[in-house]
């Protein structure tokens, strides 16, 4: 059964409101989901499902709606797309948590770079559904503005490699 990767934004950091792990993963279990793993406490989620990604999407979608009074917003990924993400770094240089992949649920738009404000160095590029940008100094202080980040959900590299090791152990299992 296919492994599906859902990586929920702005849950447990200021964004649409706090799901702890253990409810997310009983929420995922009563909608049918199997196998069902959390990581760290910002809204990864691992599963399997038997079920096309429309299907899944809509059944987690709504399934957070109920609990939460809307829904964050998801995106859903596989294992070979978030290994896909992560050797496809533009900046092999950076340190992986000081690299932010932004993840899309449709490519970015063609314009996505025009209102880029950039003043501290950072580097920034789209790559299909993703939106890579390095924080030379960490993200927390970055005065960075780009408005289509604002359209997924974002993840330090270390994470994005951590969800595919994971994805890769349980469809080895």
């Amino acid at each position: 059964m296919p492994v599906h990767i859902a990586l929920l934004r702005a849950v447990n950091v200021g964004g649409t409101g706090t799901l702890p792990m253990a409810e997310l993963k009983a929420l995922c279990e009563d909608i049918g989901f199997t196998d069902v793993k959390t990581y760290i406490q910002s809204g990864n989620v691992l599963f399997r499902s038997d079920k096309d990604e429309a299907t899944v999407q809509a059944r987690l979608e709504d399934a957070l709606t109920r609990k939460m009074g809307k829904s964050p917003g998801l995106i859903l990924r596989s294992r070979q797309a978030l290994e896909a993400v992560a050797e496809g770094s533009p900046f092999p240089h950076a340190k992986p948590n000081y690299l932010l992949v932004t993840f899309l649920a449709e490519a970015a738009p063609a314009d996505a770079l025009d209102k880029l404000v950039a003043p501290d160095g950072e580097e920034v590029h789209v790559a299909g559904k993703e939106i890579y940008v390095h924080y030379p100094d960490g993200s927390g202080r970055s005065k960075l503005k780009l408005p289509a980040l604002k359209l997924g959900t974002a993840r330090n590299l270390n994470t994005v490699r951590k969800l595919s090791e994971m994805a890769r152990a349980m469809e080895e299992s």
